[in-house]
């Protein structure tokens, strides 16, 4: 069967079961489509004055009954730096469990362990948002049993409250907690700030494990995970390094050309219409994206505007807009720069929220709903304003979905921002690669040639011309482009499906199929 956009999906796959084809934006968020019930959380009862501490990691997770073919679930808010994931597939590795279905909320380049893992079939399904590494390579060559699932963070929250995942343990890393599970992210000698993306695991998973490198006298304040969702607590030498939660894609570039780009970034945004008092903002992870903040910031002190609201992945520049009175409120669901933490433990208007009410699009109340302008990177795009932020120039998984469609779909105003080309790569294609983001949910496309403007939004492009932005049509950029760059051949793929990548609606967008070789 093919979904809106022409894409062939499959009507079912041998250990994940029916798929529904992507039918638009909003066809299955609004319409008739949405899940009728939710999961049943897992009651759960101790006796009064039990202790919930566990002198190490693996007693921890005996208690929980391990058994093959679980699923097991963590967060990523330690990025690059963690040290809880790895820890724990090695002892259930011990334990010869095996049939595992990881559901991470992300994956990096700290989990490359888990290899070996899935090459001998341990760990044979994988839901994530992103997957980048080593891990990604092994994906892509089809060494994973079944293919994985890469979802948007509201799409995560929704595939737990319809039971798509189903968590039986949930390690989650905490850098302070108490004796009855009460953890936060915000202060410790490993703070990393908000834990927006563990409390559908802390609420929903059977059992749940908080694990910390301190352990604070009762209560732990400011309580991110609430002690009644925690069945057990271990204390360890260290959850991570927190200092690699700053990686290349959550640091503002010092590339002269992406610091143009967000130069013209900010310019558009400032000639649409929405940079006035009350305005909400967001960037995404990408050096490019996050220096937009930069110059808007100037150009918000520049013309006395005061913003409503910040939401998403923040920054300690984002604090900084926060603590000038350019903006009312931060609203958290992860912290880009552990520095971000003080702010989150001490400033009432940094508010951490959970992904649920980040953006998760079966609820009433999604931040993303309420978005003024979102900023986001890109891979590629193509000329029908796709966006592709997983795979690579060869098709292989190296990248991240994370709230890219969520915030596009919600924003007034939703610009992306690339180079034209990358090395001898043109970015522009004819189609992408694979298809994360539907053109419907993206308005604008900034370039260091120039700025391309959907055809839906004609009132846009009126005003940037007006404005004296270079407004080119897409299909010119791309003649001009590959002029210089010459059409590359593309990359021949196998047959094979290695990934799915689902919509934050739970249809299927795309399908990504094997890569014969990365060489």
């Amino acid at each position: 069967m093919k979904n809106a956009l022409g894409v062939e999906i499959p009507e079912y796959i041998e250990g994940l079961g029916e798929l529904k084809p992507f039918q638009g934006v909003w066809e299955s968020i609004i319409g008739d489509e949405i899940p009728s019930t939710n999961i049943v959380r897992t009651l759960k009862a101790k006796k009064a004055h039990t202790s919930k501490l566990c002198g190490d990691l693996k007693e921890a997770i005996q208690k929980c009954n391990p058994f093959d073919g679980m699923t097991v679930t963590f967060h990523h808010h330690l990025r690059g730096g963690d040290g809880v994931l790895m820890q724990t597939i090695e002892i259930l590795d011990e334990m010869g469990i095996k049939d595992i279905t990881l559901a991470s909320s992300s994956l990096t380049s700290a989990h490359d362990g888990l290899v070996p893992y899935v090459e001998k079939g341990m760990i044979t399904r994988i839901f994530s948002s992103g997957i980048r590494g080593r891990l990604g390579e092994i994906i892509s060559m089809g060494k994973l049993k079944h293919p994985a699932i890469i979802h948007s963070h509201g799409g995560r929250v929704r595939d737990i409250l319809t039971g798509r995942i189903k968590p039986d343990l949930s390690v989650l890393a905490a850098s302070a907690a108490d004796e009855e599970g009460n953890a936060t992210g915000a202060h410790g000698p490993s703070a990393f700030g908000s834990m927006g993306y563990a409390d559908i695991d802390a609420r929903y998973s059977k059992n749940v494990i908080i694990v910390t490198d301190n352990l604070v006298d009762y209560p732990c304040v400011p309580g991110s995970i609430r002690q009644h969702f925690v069945d057990h607590i271990v204390k360890v030498d260290s959850i991570g390094d927190a200092t690699k939660i700053a990686s290349g894609t959550t640091r503002i570039t010092k590339s002269p050309m992406d610091l143009r780009i967000a130069r013209i970034a900010a310019t558009v945004i400032e000639h649409s219409g929405l940079f006035k008092d009350g305005m909400s903002f967001q960037v995404g992870a990408g050096g490019a994206s996050l220096a937009v903040a930069k110059f808007l910031r100037e150009d918000m002190k520049r013309k006395d505007i005061k913003g409503s609201f910040m939401i998403g992945g923040v920054t300690s520049y984002g604090v900084d807009m926060l603590n000038e009175g350019l903006f009312q409120a931060i609203f958290d669901v992860q912290s880009f720069d552990a520095a971000v933490s003080t702010s989150v433990l001490n400033n009432p208007q940094h508010i951490e929220i959970t992904c649920d009410q980040y953006a998760n699009p079966n609820n009433c109340g999604a931040m993303t709903n309420k978005l003024d302008v979102v900023v986001l990177g890109a891979l590629e795009v193509d000329v029908d304003f796709n966006v592709n932020v997983i795979t690579g120039s060869s098709g292989e998984i190296r990248g991240a979905s994370g709230g890219h469609s969520d915030t596009a779909s919600g924003a007034n105003l939703s610009v992306i921002v690339c180079p034209s080309f990358r090395g001898r790569l043109p970015i522009v294609k004819d189609r992408v690669h694979t298809i994360v983001t539907p053109g419907e949910s993206v308005d604008v496309i900034v370039t260091e040639r120039g700025v391309c403007v959907n055809p839906s939004k004609p009132n846009l492009a009126a005003a940037l011309k007006k404005a004296g932005v270079k407004v080119v049509d897409i299909n010119d950029l791309k003649k001009e482009v590959d002029t210089m760059t010459g059409v590359p051949a593309e990359k021949q793929l196998g047959e094979k499906i290695v990934a799915l990548v689902e919509y934050r609606d739970g249809t299927i967008i795309d399908v990504i199929r094997n890569v014969e070789n990365l060489s």
